[in-house]
């Protein structure tokens, strides 16, 4: 995905007017929407980009405008996380390699000082390899509703190049 549509996905999110903030991106990649949440942040705000692929994280910049950048090396879901009081998570295309989602989104609560995550997912059922336990749009409700977060907001979606079910971006907060 090219930079401009990452961030075109995240930008209705609104979470730049919250002020500084501090979120993780967990995994993250080589850090197209790590640098896309970096554009949409307020000034002064960090981000904890966590990535099984030590490679992919050394594309990462450590300062992207105004936003401080800290990548960490590990597998956000059995790594213990180096961080905390987080006022958001950002999960794109990696929530869907999550066997237990229901147990992880649970997790991440104690680590949260604002509950609030921006999920970038595809819209689809099917398994594969690539997306082994998918997350549409129908999903992602049930699971963050049984959860209780209450608020879920479909932000936008994109064609994807890989498959033929679209990207979608949802903000969701309790």
């Amino acid at each position: 995905m090219r930079l401009n549509d990452a961030v075109g996905l995240l930008a209705e999110g609104g979470v730049g007017s919250l002020g500084p903030t501090t979120w993780a991106d967990l995994g993250c990649g080589s850090g197209t929407f790590t640098i896309a949440l970096a554009d949409v942040l307020a000034p002064g705000s960090a981000i904890h980009a966590m990535d099984r692929d030590r490679s992919a994280l050394g594309k990462i910049p450590s300062l992207h405008g105004n936003v401080s950048i800290t990548t960490h090396h590990g597998d956000f879901t059995n790594t213990s996380w180096p961080f905390r009081s987080l006022d958001g998570i950002l999960m794109a295309n990696s929530l869907h390699y999550v066997d237990d989602q229901a147990s992880f989104i649970r997790s991440c609560a104690p680590r949260m000082a604002s509950r609030r995550f921006l999920i970038v997912e595809y819209d689809a059922d099917a398994a594969n390899r690539w997306v082994p336990y998918p997350v549409p749009k129908a999903r992602l409700t049930a699971l963050f509703g049984a959860a209780g977060y209450s608020t879920i907001r479909f932000l936008g979606s994109r064609p994807s190049v890989y498959r033929r079910a679209a990207l979608y971006a949802a903000l969701v907060t309790v």
